[in-house]
C-alpha cells in the first residue's frame, strides 16, 4: 500500500515486506513520521515480517480535520483499525512510541481481537501515568502536555528564530542536532502539520476519563522505557505492569532518552522481534 483511506480521508503510508508475512505496524508520536521506524524496520524486514508505518493523522496532508474532538482516541484507534482492514489481514503485531504508544494501549484495551501482540515505546499504561502523576514528580516531568494546551503560544514558540526555540527544546530531550533540526523543519515549514499536531494534545481534555477507566490488556505485552526519559519517570513505567493481565516483559534501556527508537533501534527491533516470535514461530 502507499495510502489507505478512512472518512474521506487518505493516510500516506510505508509498506515493505511479504504481503503474506506478518504484519507488524508501527505508530509514530510527537513529532516524528513514519520514518522514524527506518532503523527498527530494517530489522524486522531482514526477519521476514511485513512492516507497515503510517503517517498518522495530522501529520498527512489528506488526514488533517481542523477539530480539536476529531484526534480524540476513538477516532485515532479507529484509524489503526482501518489501516489493519486495508492491509487485508485480521491480526498485527502493534508497536508505539510516545503519542503512538498511547494509541496503541487503547487498540490492545478496547480491540485486542485485533492484535497478536503490543509493545509499547515509552508511553506507560494510561493509568500508570495517572497514578503517577498523583504520587511522583511526573506531572511536572510531563510540563509540556499543560503548555500545548495554551491557544497559539505553542504555534508561536515553536515557530520563533525559525524554528531554533524548537530545536533547542528537541535536543533537550535528547535527539541529536541533525534529527532535531529535521523534525523542527517540518513544523516550522508546514504550519498545518504543526497545528494538527498539537491537537492530539488539545483533544486530552476530551478524553479525561479513559486514563482512569483504561482496562487490563489481555495481549501479550513488552513495555520498553528509556532512564533518560525526561518526560516519563520511573514511577509510571514500573507501575504499568499492574494493568496488564497478559504475558508482559518490561524493558528498560539505560542511558538512552525518550527517542528510542531513533537512538536505540537495533535493541528496540530485539525486543518487538522476541515478543513477536513468543506467541509464533520465527520467519
Amino acid at each position: 500500500m502507499e495510502s489507505f483511506a478512512r472518512d474521506g480521508m487518505r493516510f500516506e503510508v510505508l509498506d515493505e515486506g511479504p504481503v503474506g508475512a506478518e504484519t507488524v505496524v508501527l505508530l509514530h508520536g510527537f513529532p516524528q513520521s513514519a520514518r522514524t521506524w527506518a532503523g527498527v524496520s530494517r530489522q524486522l524486514l531482514a526477519a521476514g515480517y511485513r512492516v507497515i508505518a503510517p503517517e498518522q493523522r495530522g501529520y498527512t496532508p489528506e488526514a488533517r480535520p481542523r477539530p480539536r474532538r476529531a484526534y480524540r482516541l476513538g477516532e485515532l484507534v479507529a484509524d489503526v483499525v482501518a489501516l489493519v482492514d486495508a492491509a487485508g489481514v485480521d491480526r498485527v503485531h502493534l508497536v508505539g512510541h510516545d503519542w503512538g504508544g498511547g494509541v496503541a494501549w487503547m487498540v490492545a484495551a478496547t480491540r485486542p481481537e485485533r492484535l497478536h501482540t503490543l509493545t509499547a515505546v515509552s508511553a506507560p499504561h494510561p493509568r500508570a501515568m495517572v497514578k503517577a502523576m498523583l504520587t511522583s514528580r511526573q506531572f511536572r516531568q510531563a510540563w509540556h502536555v499543560g503548555f500545548f494546551q495554551v491557544p497559539w503560544l505553542p504555534e508561536a514558540a515553536i515557530r520563533a528564530w525559525d524554528g531554533r526555540l524548537a530545536v533547542a527544546m528537541l535536543k533537550r530531550a535528547g535527539l541529536d542536532d541533525h534529527t532535531a533540526e529535521a523534525y523542527a523543519d517540518r513544523l516550522v515549514e508546514d504550519p498545518g502539520r504543526l497545528a494538527a499536531a498539537l491537537r492530539w494534545y488539545r483533544a486530552m481534555p476530551l478524553d479525561a476519563s479513559v486514563g482512569r477507566t483504561t482496562g487490563a490488556i489481555t495481549v501479550p505485552t513488552t513495555y520498553v522505557w528509556s532512564t533518560g526519559d525526561v518526560a516519563i519517570g520511573r514511577r509510571a513505567a514500573e507501575l504499568t505492569g499492574r494493568w496488564v493481565s497478559g504475558p508482559y516483559d518490561f524493558k528498560v534501556l539505560d542511558g538512552v532518552t525518550h527517542w528510542i527508537p531513533e537512538q536505540a533501534p537495533n535493541e528496540l527491533a530485539a525486543y518487538i522481534l522476541e515478543r513477536i516470535r513468543s506467541v509464533s514461530p520465527a520467519t
